[in-house]
């Protein structure tokens, strides 16, 4: 049975094994469908690649995609903001490339003129969540981590203002987020890259570009929580994550909060197949698998921001529905109330009804 990347992967694609964690939990089983929510969650557990059917694969491919799943990405991807994002990142992605190379090559940074480099993209977009929106419909596809590092970045800087953060420690956030994965650039593209299964031995290659990355900044005349984020960013507060394994108190503030900017934009990145994953079935996702991974004080500030966003917003639900978004559960985030025609219809008290896409 071929093995396909993450993010390769098409709703319909059944899985041929079970799909196991580093931790050797299960994370989805054997002869399940794919679903958009099911591959996001492959993405939450840092899963590269798994196994499917091949006779899934065909049928999968070829599936129509209604048009009508991308409005809400389509209405961004024809403003004249975008337009002007989109080509600003793409510029800024060449420079970050070349910062980040120097780095390696010639163990000198910069961090001022490294900082201007998301600042700039900051500067010209109106709001936080303008941002988030931006990123949300980028697709880079020839330099994943030098993409996914800027958009980290630009998490961090946004979230780092929704906690109230301090302007010096904003500024050393937006740097731990574009440094974090900076080890990856030490690991060989054919084992980040290869379509079939991983060796254990891989997966401990793959694993070390925390160490790689802290390895790299460690004797920069740089702050500590930038050494400490690329070291710590897969750590998790129960103890799950790696490369020590550490807990809450251990693990370096700042490493808490670029974790959470990490995973959420892999698993809100669009897919040649779709347009962004919509917020809520990620919410749902940190709600139900990463509450006890990630630090409180930070996980729900930062999906109660997301959420709020989308007040007012119109959605279509799972069944068909189509309603507005009229009241937020403080305390099921993921299932807010939504007004539609004469109902209104909470969803925190529907089983199986949710959120499938904002219009």
């Amino acid at each position: 049975m071929p093995r396909v990347l993450t993010q390769d992967l098409v709703p319909g694609m059944i899985l041929s094994e079970d799909v196991i964690s580093f931790q050797n939990q299960l994370v989805l089983p054997k002869d399940m469908a794919l679903t958009d929510k099911a591959i996001a969650k492959l993405e939450f557990y840092s899963i590269t690649a798994v196994r499917v059917r091949e006779e899934s694969m065909e049928a999968a491919v070829s599936a129509d995609i209604s048009p009508e799943s991308l409005s809400y990405s389509e209405k961004i991807k024809s403003s004249a903001a975008y337009k002007i994002f989109k080509k600003n990142f793409e510029s800024t992605l060449g420079e970050v490339r070349d910062s980040l190379n120097d780095i390696i090559t010639k163990q000198v940074v910069d961090t001022e003129k490294l900082l201007e480099e998301p600042m700039k993209l900051i500067s010209d977009t109106p709001s936080g969540i303008h941002i988030f929106d931006m990123l949300h419909n980028m697709r880079i596809y020839d330099d994943p981590t030098y993409a996914h590092s800027l958009n980290v970045s630009l998490i961090c800087h946004v979230f780092g203002k929704w906690l109230s953060m301090s302007d010096e420690d904003v500024s050393t956030l937006t740097l731990c987020g574009l440094l974090h994965d900076i080890g990856k650039l030490k690991i060989p593209n054919e084992i980040i890259s290869k379509p079939a299964k991983l060796t254990d031995e891989e997966y401990t290659t793959i694993k070390s570009h925390t160490m790689e990355g802290f390895n790299i900044l460690k004797d920069l005349p740089i702050s500590e929580h930038i050494k400490n984020a690329a070291l710590m960013h897969h750590e998790r507060c129960d103890g799950t994550g790696y490369p020590m394994a550490l807990s809450t108190e251990r693990i370096d503030r700042f490493a808490r909060i670029v974790s959470i900017a990490d995973v959420y934009d892999a698993m809100t990145s669009p897919r040649v197949y779709r347009g962004p994953l919509c917020p809520f079935q990620v919410i749902s996702i940190f709600e139900s698998e990463g509450l006890q991974k990630y630090d409180s004080e930070f996980i729900l500030v930062f999906l109660e921001y997301i959420v709020n966003t989308y007040m007012n917003n119109r959605v279509r639900l799972s069944n068909g529905m189509i309603g507005e978004i009229i009241l937020i559960n403080k305390f099921d985030l993921s299932h807010p109330v939504v007004h539609c025609g004469s109902h209104y219809i909470d969803l925190s008290h529907e089983h199986g009804l949710y959120i499938e896409e904002i219009l």
